[in-house]
């Protein structure tokens, strides 16, 4: 790790209008320092926005919820006007990581976080080529091991898949992000606030180094997230072990029920893309259905369509279309 100069941010200007395209900023730090280790990233200065005021509030204002960006996992998933009314987010942010990380990574870093491809996650000088890391120098998950790579959406230039948890739980909720930057604020949906490689190339961008909609010197400040009465939720992870481990899989639900059977769902897929994947079509097949396994499952399986496996991740088709149908039958009950 080389030497880089520290400052506090005051407020969500200075951190803004902090000097320096090297610049980073760091919250919770679970992230950037791992990227430091690695070689990912290696800035000149760093901006603290630990101590800015307003950031870490959750509030409920009778049809929304608002979340601040530095309010940490272990506050999102404990809130109860979060496990009240968004379920699917409580869990999501307790399933992620340890209770270590879960009380020091905030909600606003955990979007951004880094695929966790084996190829991207090693120490400088990389053995093989990663065009996230070194742009040109090839995409080796594309034809190694790609067990817990993309489905959909990628191209040949990376194969990569996001892995944060709240991220597929927000695109489910039809949640907003709230984003303050050089010259103005703005709003995103949580459900196109990432980029596939394939949406990056059709924009003209690099496929394998943008992953967001976030522009140079912008900030995540917080989150809007609806507040339907009628709305169940829950979140479903598959991972190889229960603790510290990332989703092979994982599918959030949001539906309304109607005399038994489904009124209106919200899918979205984790881990299959390098954005949270929503199934559309499946959001559709399903209503009038009942939610149970027997129904769901048989239609769910048929909305694969557009899904490209690679040679070793074909299984995540039946898996993501088992953890979809899990999260609905949750959420039911």
């Amino acid at each position: 790790m080389r030497d880089f100069a520290y400052s506090v941010a005051n407020s969500l200007d200075q951190a803004i209008a902090a000097d320096g395209a090297h610049r980073m900023l760091i919250a919770g730090g679970t992230e950037l320092l791992n990227w430091f280790r690695l070689g990912v990233a290696a800035p000149d200065h760093v901006v603290d926005l630990a101590g800015i005021e307003g950031l870490k509030a959750i509030e409920s204002d009778g049809d929304r919820l608002t979340i601040g960006a530095l309010a940490t996992l272990a506050e999102v998933g404990e809130n109860m006007a979060v496990r009240a009314h968004a379920a699917v987010l409580a869990q999501a942010c307790l399933a992620a990581a340890s209770p270590q990380i879960r009380n020091r990574a905030t909600i606003g870093g955990n979007v951004l976080q880094k695929t966790r491809c084996a190829y991207f996650r090693a120490e400088e000088p990389l053995p093989w080529g990663c065009n996230k890391r070194h742009a040109g120098t090839g995409c080796a998950a594309l034809e190694g091991i790609n067990d817990r790579h993309a489905i959909f959406g990628w191209t040949e230039q990376c194969v990569a898949v996001q892995p944060s948890d709240p991220a597929v739980a927000l695109a489910s909720l039809d949640a907003e992000i709230e984003i303050a930057g050089p010259s103005a604020r703005r709003i995103i949906p949580a459900a196109t606030f990432h980029l596939t490689q394939r949406e990056a190339a059709d924009l003209g961008l690099d496929p394998a180094q943008a992953e967001t909609r976030l522009q140079p010197g912008e900030v995540i400040t917080g989150y809007r997230v609806p507040i339907r009465s009628a709305a169940r939720s829950a979140y479903v992870k598959v991972r190889e072990r229960a603790s510290y481990e990332y989703a092979l899989v994982s599918a959030a639900a949001v539906i309304e029920l109607d005399q038994g059977v489904i009124a209106r769902a919200a899918i979205a897929l984790g881990s299959v893309a390098q954005k949270p994947w929503r199934l559309a079509e499946a959001e559709a097949r399903i209503v009038g259905l009942p939610p149970t396994r027997e129904a769901l499952l048989p239609v769910l399986k048929q909305c694969f369509g557009d899904a490209r496996p690679l040679a070793d991740n074909g299984y995540k088709i039946a898996m993501a279309a088992g953890a979809a149908t899990r999260a609905i039958v949750e959420a039911a009950a």
